[in-house]
């Protein structure tokens, strides 16, 4: 898969199937979280998942992340890209990533040497969002969800400050 194969799965326009749980979010282990299931509207039957976890107490920690699932059992679930909230950790890197919102996003060499999860040096550090409401809304136009404000009516709110 090349690098462009990989941005066009991510930008692909995307329908949510089902959402698990079908409203809200399911609290356990210090996180809330909300798992989805897409379906490429193209008709090519491409299978999407989508993880959406944020920290009960730290809510700028949170991960959204979509996954393409090959159809192949070798590698299976590839993460294609991750949108970040910090971490609250300073030293662990030398730009400081883990202290601001990033973006990691898989990359044709991570998926030629056997990753199938983006790795923690290629990111972007990003200012398109600071908290978790902006980062999904990015999150969604930038993978392509054609029905998110279906499943998750906040993002269909005006912003009082843009």
């Amino acid at each position: 898969m090349t690098d462009q194969q990989i941005a066009d799965l991510i930008a692909c326009p995307k329908r949510i199937v089902s959402r698990q749980p079908a409203r809200g979010y399911q609290a356990g282990n210090g996180y809330k979280r909300c798992d989805l299931d897409l379906l490429a509207v193209n008709g090519r039957g491409r299978i999407f998942k989508v993880f959406i976890r944020q920290n009960a107490e730290f809510i700028e920690n949170f991960s959204i992340g979509l996954r393409y699932q090959t159809g192949d059992r070798q590698p299976g679930l590839i993460t294609l890209a991750r949108y970040n909230g910090p971490h609250g950790e300073y030293s662990r890197a030398s730009d400081s990533h883990f202290a601001q919102p990033h973006i990691h996003r898989i990359t044709a060499p991570e998926l030629a040497s056997g990753n199938t999860q983006p790795q923690e040096r290629d990111r972007e550090i990003t200012h398109r969002y600071h908290t978790f409401e902006p980062a999904l809304a990015i999150f969604v136009a930038d993978a392509g969800v054609t029905n998110a404000g279906e499943h998750f009516p906040e993002l269909q709110q005006g912003r009082l400050f843009p």
